[in-house]
């Protein structure tokens, strides 16, 4: 089978060729997947994606009219897709839905970290031979309030790392409770609640037209002055110009992102000889206590194993027929 692999990475090529081991013919392309570019998928059967990928009725109509039979997500979100198009024209549609919970929570914890102790402004000055300590003071995670919004795989691992490892007050914000997470002190609260009493925050939900903008300007208006934030989940999650005007009163404290909702012009491409016209974005890197990076919280390499892995099991399982065990329906919208 032939298989289009849409906005290719060097890192792509490598664990998706190891993975493949010569049973699909891969076609590699760097361009991101949108109404241009489908097009590039002519002869294949078989396309891959990844988060910044445009997949609305446009493109999936002139996939199928291409002859593609099966879209392949090599990520876990699935709100870049067009599901009630693709149910239409009888396109599948598989995501690889836990590749490595593990690399998305450790890293999580990481720009927690990093921010909280100001180890990024650290190193900066120690590569100018600057090793003045006034300005890094921070505080200890121990015994501070810690929400969790979402306690999927990911979210779950976050909240036990943050209660168990460093003694925090953990509460939970989810539709469904852990029961694991309850017995190790988790308290779940409504969502409203978890915001305006966290001291910090981290993010770990889907983007759905309920989350879009979760945090808006009214709910920042009502935090806890002095909230770090962390999200390695969706930009859409965090309104850019509200939090802003937070980060410019002084309601938050810092701001770790690792997605920004504006990020489809900017990550995983190399923009350093060019002038980013994001204006938005411009502004937040401006802020000596914003700390952002560009949507690499996935990349262990037992993360990309796993992803190559599950994709391409989905492709052998559609050229033999089988049912896919990681197809996304429109009832994952409900």
């Amino acid at each position: 089978m032939r298989f289009a692999v849409f906005g290719t990475q060097p890192y792509d090529r490598r664990y998706l060729t190891a993975a493949n081991a010569d049973r699909h013919a891969l076609v590699f392309l760097e361009p991101r997947l949108d109404a241009q570019t489908a097009g590039l998928a002519t002869g294949c059967q078989a396309v891959c994606a990844f988060v910044n990928d445009r997949l609305d009725a446009e493109v999936l109509e002139t996939l199928a009219g291409l002859g593609v039979g099966i879209v392949a997500l090599r990520c876990a979100g699935f709100n870049n897709v067009d599901l009630a198009a693709a149910e239409r024209l009888g396109l599948p549609v598989v995501r690889v839905p836990a590749y490595s919970p593990h690399a998305v929570a450790e890293f999580t914890i990481g720009l927690l970290l990093a921010l909280d102790r100001k180890i990024h402004r650290a190193w900066a000055r120690t590569r100018e031979n600057n090793f003045a300590l006034d300005g890094l003071v921070g505080r200890n995670l121990h015994g501070r309030v810690a929400g969790v919004v979402g306690t999927g795989k990911i979210g779950a691992l976050v909240a036990r790392t943050l209660r168990a490892g460093f003694g925090c007050e953990v509460l939970a914000s989810d539709l469904v409770e852990d029961p694991e997470l309850v017995a190790l002190g988790v308290r779940y609260v409504p969502r409203d609640e978890l915001l305006r009493q966290s001291e910090v925050v981290t993010l770990h939900c889907p983007l759905t037209p309920e989350t879009h903008h979760l945090l808006d300007a009214a709910t920042l208006a009502a935090v806890r002055p002095g909230l770090l934030v962390v999200n390695t989940s969706r930009g859409g999650l965090i309104d850019t110009a509200a939090l802003i005007q937070a980060l410019k009163r002084g309601t938050i404290g810092g701001v770790a992102l690792d997605v920004y909702e504006q990020e489809g012009d900017l990550f995983f491409r190399d923009l350093s000889d060019t002038i980013v016209q994001d204006d938005l974005f411009q502004r937040l890197l401006t802020f000596p206590n914003v700390l952002v990076t560009g949507h690499q919280a996935f990349l262990t390499e037992e993360a990309l194993t796993a992803i190559a892995e599950t994709t391409l099991a989905s492709l052998d399982d559609f050229a033999a027929g089988r049912p896919l065990a990681h197809r996304i329906g429109t009832g994952h919208l409900r």
